[in-house]
């Protein structure tokens, strides 16, 4: 297998199984794993940072001059301002392998200039590898992968995730919940963002929506449904979903039908931390301190790096620029809206003298000719 894959690609498959290899054993002594918290019901073990040390030493064995952004070191290690940036999540699931649950993977993408290219998540219980290259599909083990085929979210199953840290509006979230669950044949929480966004590729899940993740979460997974002929974005439908904490996945016909119903909900967790959240009481900080240092490492990308790119003005850092940005739209309806008042002939207008031809480029309406010279 790993002969014709990219070879950024088969270094980010040997440092999943190397974190996986970690990940097994320490499964076996779970009485005796030495567990910090994060915050409240965020849990870090001893088994997350050896696994996360096993990747990023792999990695930057071999590709010492790339930057890392890792959920429990964010940018400690590699180079701080390449164009290159290896986005990890050592163990998605901590909370289900702390309790013997085996819903669990390793997650690894890879990231040129804001976009990802390179994505691995590995489940170490099932040996199961999902991994995908831009432009060159995604594969389980060695079976390519594809979307589901159905067409009506009534028929569909949706992955999803429950919002568990201090401070999440829970209320909201049951909100959304009761828009799709009646819509769809059932949702499914199994508690690890990376494998749920593989099972939509797989096809066992037809769609997925999460608020409240961070890049490491989502960036390897959501590369693999695209390459599996599905679609991501915001609540809104936008691609710029790493910046946004909140996702949408699924295959094409299901995706627009989910965005349709979550529209409404999106970004929640901006709201939240505007002024809704409890007084004094701050919205993940760390978190949110390592999605800044991501969007740092990307902040050479070309504004043609897409939507995700570190010019993007929903990103968390830049909340003025987001503020003009959903401003925009007012300020073109209402220049748009003027022309349609119809006025007397000749009256004065910005269209002109008779009112029916809009003035272009800057230059003014044509005027009467001028009289002949006697």
């Amino acid at each position: 297998m790993s002969q014709s894959l990219h070879p950024m690609l088969n270094i980010a498959i040997k440092a999943a199984r190397a974190a996986g290899a970690i990940i097994n054993r320490g499964s076996q002594d779970l009485d005796i794993l030495k567990v910090t918290h994060k915050g409240p019901n965020d849990f870090v073990s001893e088994v997350d940072q050896r696994a996360e040390a096993a990747i990023i030493e792999t990695l930057l064995g071999a590709y010492p001059g790339h930057a890392i952004l890792a959920e429990e070191s964010g940018r400690e290690h590699g180079a701080k301002h390449s164009e290159f940036v290896w986005i990890i999540d050592p163990l998605d699931g901590t909370t289900n392998f702390l309790h013997g649950f085996p819903v669990y993977a390793v997650s690894i993408a890879l990231a040129w200039r804001g976009v990802v290219q390179q994505a691995v998540v590995y489940d170490p219980n099932r040996n199961d590898l999902f991994y995908a290259s831009r432009g060159r599909g995604a594969f389980l083990n060695d079976k390519r992968l594809r979307v589901g085929k159905r067409t009506r979210l009534a028929d569909s199953l949706i992955g999803t995730g429950f919002p568990f840290r201090k401070g999440d509006n829970f209320q909201r979230y049951l909100k959304m919940l009761e828009v799709i669950m009646p819509a769809c044949a059932g949702v499914r929480r199994p508690g690890a963002a990376a494998l749920d966004l593989c099972y939509v590729a797989a096809g066992w899940y037809d769609g997925f929506f999460e608020t409240g993740l961070q890049p490491w979460d989502m960036a390897a997974g959501t590369l693999i449904i695209t390459e599996a002929g599905g679609l991501v974005g915001n609540f809104s439908g936008e691609a710029d979903f790493l910046y946004q904490r909140e996702l949408v996945a699924g295959s094409p016909k299901i995706y627009g039908q989910l965005v349709a119903l979550l529209a409404p909900f999106s970004r929640v967790i901006k709201a939240d931390e505007a002024g809704e959240a409890p007084a004094g009481q701050a919205a993940e900080p760390a978190a949110d301190a390592a999605t800044a240092a991501w969007a740092a490492g990307i902040a050479a990308a070309p504004a043609t790096a897409g939507p995700a790119g570190p010019a993007d003005p929903q990103h968390p850092a830049a909340p003025v620029a987001a503020a003009e940005r959903e401003r925009k739209p007012v300020r073109i309806r209402r220049t748009e809206a003027a022309p349609a008042a119809d006025g007397p002939r000749g009256a004065r207008s910005p269209q002109g003298e008779g009112g029916g031809r809009p003035r272009t480029g800057g230059k003014p309406a044509p005027g009467r000719p001028l009289p002949a010279k006697r």
